[in-house]
């Protein structure tokens, strides 16, 4: 939002300057030393199949440092390492695995309980539901027809 918008003039805020130090002369009056390479490099040159010849410098690879030998690992432990891995994921997988029986168990036995009560609820309407209209006589009360008796209106 701009400062014009608000109504109000915007809250003043403290300016910090950073000056740079000067060096002392000190500092730079300290002599310069140049320093020699131990050995100068050899340069090699390198003549190409269309005749042209390439000068530079060799370049050698970095030596990596030599890794300190592993102590041998004898084959017993690692076959015991193994074992006791398999037997872990085999108790979990069987941990798993019951619980996932008693679970599909649970759901299957409120799926019957489900068809039960619905199976129950449809036989208890077959049988309380019409009581009292066990003929097969037709009444229409809106059109006044009533088959058993003959009278049309």
């Amino acid at each position: 939002m701009r400062s014009e918008n608000t109504g109000h003039a915007p809250a003043a805020r403290p300016v910090e300057v950073h000056r740079p130090t000067p060096l002392t002369p000190d500092a730079l009056a300290a002599p310069l030393t140049p320093v020699q390479p131990a050995a100068v490099p050899t340069v090699a040159s390198v003549v190409l199949p269309d005749g042209r010849v390439v000068t530079g410098y060799a370049v050698h690879p970095a030596q990596p440092e030599p890794v300190a030998a592993k102590p041998a690992i004898s084959r017993a432990a690692v076959n015991i390492a193994l074992g006791g891995i398999g037997f872990g994921a085999v108790c979990g997988g069987l941990f798993l695995l019951t619980a996932f029986i008693a679970a599909l168990t649970a759901f299957i036995t409120q799926l019957v309980i489900l068809a039960a009560v619905i199976f129950g609820g449809w036989i208890a309407v077959q049988v309380f539901g019409r009581s009292g209209h066990r003929g097969g006589t037709t009444v229409n009360i809106r059109k006044a027809v009533i088959k058993r008796n003959h009278f049309h209106g």
